[in-house]
């Protein structure tokens, strides 16, 4: 049998690609999720906030509806309650660092070839890469 995930993640990277772009199209802003989410939380993006409302609804109900549809898919997720907090603490805290995240950096800054989306993601995928070395491989946390 022929693994298949690598496509499922290929669909997914095309999509993600297809909304950024489209976003850009119709709003003429860059599509980087945490600035949109950061705009509704702190009442900066008050003029925008049903526009980053909605985006937020999707953001949340496409993969929830996609599970309804299709089910739950088989994940390695971490049982460990305080990693997946941790972890998620520590992401939200390279975000704000970083001035942006995965979306805005990597698909969107990658794709107009700037320069801080490039080195925003060296530095992000590395700081994913040692993070796995370190709690996975080296404290067995992971």
């Amino acid at each position: 049998m022929i693994e298949t995930d690598w496509i499922l993640g290929a669909l997914g990277g095309l999509v993600i690609g297809c909304a950024a772009a489209l976003y850009l199209l119709v709003n003429g802003r860059i599509m980087g999720a945490s600035g949109i989410l950061g705009g509704l939380v702190d009442g900066s993006g008050r003029a925008t906030a049903s526009e980053r409302a909605a985006f937020v609804a999707g953001l949340v109900g496409a993969p929830a509806l996609a599970m309804l549809t299709f089910g739950a898919p088989q994940t390695h997720l971490s049982g460990n309650w305080a990693v997946l907090i941790g972890a998620g603490l520590l992401v939200g805290l390279g975000t704000r660092l970083a001035n942006g995240c995965t979306s805005g950096h990597g698909v969107c800054g990658i794709s107009r070839l700037s320069l801080r989306g490039i080195v925003a993601t060296v530095f992000y995928i590395g700081a994913g890469g040692l993070s796995v070395v370190i709690f996975k491989h080296l404290l067995g946390v992971i």
